[in-house]
């Protein structure tokens, strides 16, 4: 769920949608999420100030919060 809701919001900002990646890394009381976007799609991703990227944190906790389990987001370039 968390997976395809990132892939989503990911690719509605940036210019090259094919680009976008999401690995999961599932762990014992945690899950990390791991985005990787084109490079020219960096910006678009974080926002200025990490405004955007700090919202897409939100909406993930926000969606987590049912199934117990923290989930990371974490921005590869």
């Amino acid at each position: 769920m968390e997976k395809e809701l990132v892939e989503f919001v990911a690719r509605s900002l940036v210019d090259s949608p094919d680009g976008v990646e999401v690995s999961i890394i599932e762990g014992e009381k945690s899950t990390i999420l791991e985005l990787r976007v084109d490079p020219d799609d960096i910006g678009k991703v974080i926002g200025k100030h990490g405004r955007i990227a700090k919202a897409i944190r939100t909406i993930l906790s926000a969606s987590a919060t049912k199934t117990g389990k923290r989930v990371v987001l974490e921005i590869l370039d």
